[in-house]
């Protein structure tokens, strides 16, 4: 009997629930100040993707106060009108 491939994102799920303790969502907004703070404080261009990890540890910073935490900064494919509008605000 042949196998059927896995659905859409079906094994990335599957190894999300088996490893992940928590998740945070974040909104957009979350997301384009961590976008903003990125750039005028770290000199770092992220896309919103790239930026959600420091929105998330913004939102905890309470929970994280003292520990240390890692987060991963990826992704600076947003267009320079997006960046610039944000940046002006």
């Amino acid at each position: 009997m042949k196998a059927w491939p896995l659905a859409p994102f079906e094994l990335t799920n599957r190894i999300l629930w088996e490893l992940l303790d928590d998740f945070v969502l974040v909104s957009d907004e979350e997301i384009n100040e961590a976008i903003r703070l990125l750039a005028q404080n770290a000199k770092q261009v992220a896309e919103g993707a790239g930026a959600a990890s420091l929105a998330a540890a913004i939102k905890m910073r309470d929970q994280i106060k003292g520990k240390k935490v890692v987060g991963i900064l990826s992704g600076g494919n947003i267009s320079l009108d997006r960046f610039a509008a944000m940046m002006a605000q």
